[in-house]
This record gives structure tokens, sequence and C-alpha cells, in this order.
């Protein structure tokens, strides 16, 4: 029974693009590592790409951070990669599995782990996919495998036997972990935990309601009903009876 962010042994990273946000969950002892992309940083109105990264890193040395490319082209992935790559040692470089083309990025991915960059190949969906990058990734470089049970979720399969599928191929990449992207609950974070799950994203928001874990169920049905009921106070309705 998992009654605290203790109990938990999946190692949690926490997910967004605010500077000042990404600090405060880099200094929480239970957050292993932070991720972002570019549709989060450009969501926090951050302008300048590499700026940004710079200042997220000076501010967080000590965890991994992934930062992702954003070319379309696999040439200029590597050249890109190579340059996020080199601005810090705790860099994850995030590659997306294809490219706009649904091309698999085989060859990147193989080209820069050979080089030992430390990838993080993200927006997987199969576990053929999953396959197609363990098959890809040196077995000497560390590597992480994002895959989106959230989103697998969201088309209405149960993302766990997925996750359970895509843990079982990547046992013969040992330096490569699975990780549990787009949580759409605290629920899921305690699945991914369950079936060693190696890592998750998490957002800030839904990291705020960890809070809730173990939490007695009869206690959180009576403050639910004071809930509803100080708020139709506050909000000065009456029925007439």
């Amino acid at each position: 029974m998992v009654t605290s962010v203790d109990d938990l042994r999946i190692k949690i990273f926490a997910d967004g693009a605010d500077l000042e946000g990404m600090k405060a969950m880099a200094a929480r002892p239970y957050i292993r590592g932070l991720t972002t992309n570019p549709t989060l940083m450009r969501k926090a109105g951050v302008t300048d790409y590499a700026a940004f990264a710079r200042d997220v890193l000076a501010a967080i040395p000590d965890k991994p951070v992934s930062f992702e490319v954003f070319a379309d082209d696999p040439d200029a992935m590597i050249a890109q990669a190579r340059v996020i790559g080199a601005w810090g040692s705790n860099v994850n470089v995030k590659i997306p599995v294809t490219n706009t083309a649904g091309t698999f990025m085989g060859d990147p991915i193989a080209a820069l782990s050979r080089e030992g960059v430390v990838l993080n190949v993200t927006a997987i969906m199969t576990p053929a996919q999953v396959k197609a990058v363990a098959d890809a990734l040196d077995p000497a470089t560390p590597a992480i495998v994002s895959v989106f049970a959230g989103r697998i979720a969201d088309t209405g399969i149960d993302p766990v036997p997925v996750m359970q599928e895509c843990l079982e191929i990547l046992k013969d990449r040992p330096k490569a972990e699975l990780l549990w992207a787009s949580p759409r609950e605290v629920l899921n974070i305690v699945q991914a935990d369950a079936m060693g799950c190696p890592i998750i994203t998490v957002t800030n928001d839904l990291l705020a309601k960890l809070g809730g874990l173990g939490k007695d169920l009869d206690r959180f049905s009576l403050e639910t009903v004071k809930m509803f009921e100080g708020d139709a106070r506050a909000a000065g309705y009456t029925i007439a009876t």
C-alpha cells in the first residue's frame, strides 16, 4: 500500500518549463530529474531556447535535465543534439522516435548513442517502436525510452499491459530505462511504481496531488461534502421551500 511519496520506488522527474517552478521542484529530494519540451517552453513564454536551457542548468547542476531537439531532418537532429549534449554533464538529449514524416529516427539515435550522448527518445506509443529504439541504442550508453502512457490511455487503451511489454523488451538493454510519460492522475504513478517502471514524468499540477496518497476515504468524503456546502453558502445560493 502506497501511503506517501516515501513508499514509491520509481524515480519521479518533474515536467515543466517555468524556471522558478523547476528550481522549486529540483529542491525536493524525491524529484530525481527534470524534463521539458518545446511545447511547454512556448506555453511558458520562453523565447530564447539556449539561454533558457543554460539558466536551468546553472540553477540545477546536479540532477538530470532533458532538453529536446526541434530539427526535423536527421542530420540536423544530430547536429542539434551534439550542441545540447555539450551544455552540461547532466543533460539528457530528447530525440523524437520519428520525424514529422513518420520516418523512424534510428540513424540519429544510433549515431548519437555510439558517441556516448545520453538520449531520451520521446513520443513513443507502441512496443514495436520500443523494440526499434532498443535495437538502435548502443548497449554501453545510458538512455531513457519515453513511452506516452497517458496518451495511450486517452485512446481508450489500458496502458499498463503496454508498458509491461515495453519493460520486457528493454531487458536486453539494461542501461536503457523505461519512462512513463504523460500521466493523467496520481493512480498512474502508483501503477508505474507497481509494475517496476524505472521513471515517470509528472507535471507540477499533478505533483501537488501527491499529498493525497493513502488518504482516508471517509475523511475525503466528509471534506468533499463540506466543500460543496461551503461553496453554496459562499455563493449565496437559496432555494425557496
